[in-house]
């Protein structure tokens, strides 16, 4: 596994920005101690392999900041992005040696890494960290067939709307800001990576990006920003409902 060699001292528990939702958020303070002794921490810079598909992996981790995108070469040698992995997001399964995907930072990402057989071990003693983990399993699944309903069914500008509402409330989410109707995130994604992941062209992406745009859903701040003036407009345009109905 390609590493910058940068393991070092992360946040504490309690201060950590995703102690809410990540895999040891139910722990109590003797569990998070003895996560503590098996944890360390690693940095990746934008555009860096965290994880080649069929590495072993010797580690578990959950994302504490950036984003990374999970991909999957096919026979002809093709590349599919198949899934995102935001902040408290987990990488890894226990029980599986090698990795099914290659993981790659979008954005600059830090990593809470835990050794995997000590990992494992606490599951099996420490039902709050096996709890947790089934439930974000179970949030991972629904979310994976709410993207096969996207990718199969929605229109283009459709996709678009989605895939800006999925980050807007992850965002959203981790900054506390969950009830306010105004929201303005980073994108992670370049639209050559958009068109990727939503299987669409280049042009269409900007096309569209463009007219959502003109059309008042978002406000583009630069490269990268984007400002959504109502999400519940911009929920409306993705074809769901504004109550919930996106994963994520």
């Amino acid at each position: 596994m390609p590493l910058d060699d940068t393991t070092h001292i992360g946040p504490n528990c309690g201060s950590c920005p995703i102690r809410h939702r990540a895999v040891c958020a139910r722990c109590e303070t003797d569990e998070l101690k003895a996560l503590e002794e098996i944890k360390f921490y690693r940095s990746f810079e934008a555009g860096q392999t965290l994880v080649w598909s069929g590495d072993r992996m010797d580690f578990v981790a959950s994302v504490v900041t950036g984003v990374a995108t999970l991909t999957q070469v096919m026979e002809d040698g093709r590349t599919q992005t198949v899934g995102l992995l935001f902040p408290s997001d987990f990488v890894g399964r226990p029980g599986r040696a090698h990795a099914p995907y290659n993981v790659i930072a979008t954005t600059d990402l830090m990593m809470c890494c835990f050794r995997k057989k000590p990992f494992e071990d606490m599951m099996v003693h420490t039902p709050h960290i096996g709890q947790r983990l089934l439930e974000m399993t179970l949030d991972e699944l629904d979310a994976a067939r709410e993207w096969m309903l996207l990718l199969g069914r929605k229109s283009a500008r459709e996709k678009i709307a989605s895939l800006l509402a999925i980050i807007a409330r992850r965002d959203a989410s981790l900054q506390g800001s969950m009830r306010r109707r105004e929201l303005t995130f980073d994108l992670p994604l370049t639209r050559e990576a958009m068109a990727d992941y939503l299987g669409l062209t280049l042009e269409t992406v900007s096309r569209q990006m463009s007219a959502l745009k003109r059309d008042g859903i978002i406000v583009l701040m630069g490269k990268r920003t984007v400002h959504v003036p109502d999400i519940d407009r911009l929920v409306e345009e993705a074809g769901d409902d504004a109550d919930g109905g996106l994963p994520g």
